[in-house]
């Protein structure tokens, strides 16, 4: 059988990141799968739904929280490898093939990685943008958006005395608004910030500047 993995949230300052492995035939999966960035919210949910459905098709989430990523022992490369694994380990058969979404400049490192951290025995390529070449790598990112999305949706309803977390990417002003905003009522990043991330940090040091300012 075959297989495809691909990550979501690998570089916003808010949330986890997500890993999806999708097992299957690709002869299965729906027409018109492709990489989740090519896709409108309503057709991700949409693919997810109908993957999550088909007895044919086995799917495996893993999630790597905020505070696993601002471990200082880590890094994202290593983090990647260890959310594309577990998804996969949690579907993978001896013997199956596919390939997976590269994290690392160096594929053939990144997916000898990813195979090495699976208890079944693989034959894994690794590829950069494997999610618009393979469909079943495509149907990961799928099912991967679709579950940070859903993540950030709960993010926003626990916050939900603020105006918008926004997409929890640091380019994103309603993001940034809404650390400014929580460091200034609480004096600490939320728990669903990466504090180790460089935004993290510029937050917290204007709002110390400020308090330095208004002292």
């Amino acid at each position: 059988m075959q297989f495809g993995v691909d990550e979501a949230g690998k570089g916003p300052v808010l949330g986890s990141m997500f890993a999806a492995a999708v097992r299957a035939d690709p002869a299965v999966l729906p027409a018109g799968i492709d990489d989740s960035k090519n896709l409108s919210v309503a057709r991700r949910e949409e693919f997810a739904s109908a993957l999550r459905a088909d007895d044919r098709v086995t799917v495996g989430l893993a999630e790597i929280p905020p505070d696993r990523i601002d471990d200082p022992e880590t890094d994202m490369n290593t983090l990647t490898v260890a959310a594309q694994a577990d998804a996969l380990d949690a579907v993978a058969r001896d013997g199956d093939r596919g390939a997976v979404d590269a994290g690392d400049t160096d594929a053939a490192r990144f997916g000898r990685r990813v195979g090495d951290h699976v208890a079944a025995d693989l034959d894994v390529v690794a590829e950069h943008g494997a999610d618009e070449t393979y469909a079943l790598v495509g149907a990961a990112s799928i099912i991967a958006k679709v579950a940070r999305d859903a993540h950030v949706e709960n993010l926003a309803a626990r916050h939900d005395s603020y105006d918008d977390v926004g997409s929890g990417y640091p380019s994103d002003p309603a993001t940034r608004e809404f650390l400014r905003a929580y460091v200034s009522d609480h004096g600490e990043l939320p728990s669903c910030a990466r504090a180790s991330w460089q935004t993290s940090q510029d937050v917290l040091a204007a709002a110390a500047q400020t308090g330095l300012d208004e002292f």
